[in-house]
């Protein structure tokens, strides 16, 4: 294993791979102090004001002069201009080659989509139908019928939304969205749609915008129109029976990996991130997108000041547009109410050896491969484009998620430097970690270990391809980490944008 290692020939810094000590010589550079494994270092001096490069891009401005062998971190290191980046050329390299034949067992729906998990869901329109949803589940979880079923079990999806907002806000249009997407998800094969009955979001203006399901296996309630909780939950056990019923007649068969749609997300990131489990899982969605699939990057605020490595790639002026336009959404969002876009990296982040958003976003951005960018997104829309997409959304992983999922992400890849517990139902997620000490410690959560990369065992490449392999397998049926955990519970979160009235 080397001790660290240099990314690109323009840069000022190398990552220690590992601990080092205060006069360890690297690149014939003796270090000044202790520098810790994910961490920074300079190679050479660096004049306070002067521009600091990491992969070849800038990350920072030193906000001090910075001595050969020094620890660069947030002490003398502070985020640069928005757009200072080089302009580069436009390009689009060619996709690996796609393998004959390669398909995975999914559950085909009446919408032409295919489902990676076959569960029944209790969809809430607002808090406060979230506790009897979670009755109504509780009760079929006792039953026999349920268990004797063969479908993956009942969803309540539960959250703290959907009253006391502006019916013609963006806040408004983007949960309805999000509740249209998980009614209509092919990892649900039917729904219970469960509303209280005096809340702004209402079911028969949810119905009115075609939230439906095409194989019809759906059926609403209400609340206040029932009778209270008592009756609703003997009611609701009643239409769940019947939803069960339609839903446990699906079967799994050989379909394409053209219908898996991966949504690729990190979170926890470290030093490790941009040099091991994003470009790892980079080369998985070139191979998924080259065998016809779909890959779907996210978190706008932590591609920030990295947007230029996906503009290039986008395969119109319409989509480069398109990207430029969330950015600029997200800075004058940011602004108003009273934030700033470089607030990022988590203390998290920090710890595990990353800077400045710049920085983060680098790392972040690798996740997206090499692939055309071929459609941009807002959060929860549907995606209607194969290939490799955008979809906007905040860099809170839980919120991003959920918008991935309402698009119809079917499965999630989910990297972590830091280590992350968490599940997605009703979409399986794989954890991949980006450093082996860590996947030693939370290996319990954890599906990939690309910590061979930094150790020098393994490819970028074979890491992609067995992340690739995973994906086809939990697609298929195989359960990740938190599935087995039975995480997904709880993470649910729509994005809450505006007032709260």
């Amino acid at each position: 294993m080397n001790p660290a290692i240099r990314l690109h020939d323009k840069d000022q810094v190398a990552i220690a791979l590992t601990d080092l000590g205060a006069g360890d010589v690297l690149f014939a550079v003796s270090l000044a102090e202790p520098i810790a494994r994910g961490h920074k270092f300079a190679l050479q001096p660096i004049a306070q004001g002067e521009l600091v490069r990491r992969y070849g891009q800038i990350i920072g401005r030193a906000t001090l002069p910075i001595a050969a062998g020094a620890h660069v971190h947030v002490h003398n290191l502070a985020m640069a201009e928005h757009g200072s980046q080089s302009d580069e050329e436009p390009y689009a390299p060619a996709l690996p080659p796609a393998d004959p034949g390669r398909h995975f067992l999914g559950y085909r729906r009446a919408d032409g989509r295919v489902g990676t998990r076959n569960y029944v869901g209790i969809i809430t329109t607002v808090n406060c139908a979230g506790s009897v949803a979670k009755f109504v589940a509780e009760a079929a979880e006792r039953s026999d019928w349920l268990r004797l079923s063969g479908i993956d079990g009942v969803v309540p999806i539960v959250h703290g939304n959907g009253c006391a907002m502006d019916r013609d806000g963006e806040g408004y249009e983007t949960l309805a969205r999000t509740l249209s997407g998980y009614v209509q998800h092919p990892n649900f094969g039917g729904i219970l749609l469960l509303g209280l009955g005096c809340e702004t979001m209402q079911i028969p203006d949810l119905v009115g915008r075609g939230v439906s399901r095409t194989d019809r296996n759906f059926h609403a309630m209400v609340i206040q129109d029932e009778g209270g909780t008592a009756a609703t939950v003997a009611r609701g056990l009643e239409a769940l029976k019947q939803v069960v019923e339609i839903a446990a007649k699906a079967k799994r068969e050989p379909v394409p990996l053209a219908h898996l749609t991966i949504g690729m997300q990190c979170g926890g990131s470290d030093g490790f991130s941009g040099i091991t489990a994003n470009p790892a899982l980079g080369h998985a969605s070139d191979l998924l997108v080259a065998h016809g699939g779909t890959t779907i990057l996210s978190e706008t605020p932590e591609i920030y000041g990295a947007e230029h490595l996906l503009t290039r790639r986008a395969v119109s002026a319409e989509v480069r547009q398109a990207l430029l336009a969330r950015i600029a959404w997200w800075e004058d969002y940011a602004a108003r109410n009273g934030g700033q876009m470089d607030n990022n990296p988590s203390p998290g982040n920090k710890r595990g050896g990353l800077t400045t958003i710049l920085e983060k976003s680098l790392g972040a951005v690798a996740k997206g491969g090499m692939a055309p960018l071929s459609a941009v997104y807002k959060f929860a829309e549907p995606i209607r484009q194969t290939g490799f997409v955008f979809m906007d959304s905040p860099g809170y992983d839980p919120v991003s998620v959920t918008g991935q999922i309402a698009s119809g992400a079917n499965l999630i890849v989910f990297t972590t430097g830091r280590g992350s517990v968490s599940g997605f139902k009703p979409s399986p997620g794989i954890k991949v970690a980006t450093n082996s000490d860590m996947y030693r410690r939370m290996e319990g959560d954890m599906d990939v270990n690309c910590g061979p990369i930094a150790e020098g065992t393994a490819s970028i490449e074979e890491k992609g391809r067995e992340i690739f392999e995973a994906m086809i397998a939990a697609a298929s049926g195989k359960p990740t980490k938190s599935e087995a955990l039975g995480f997904g519970g709880a993470e649910f979160v729509p994005w809450q944008i505006g007032a709260v009235m």
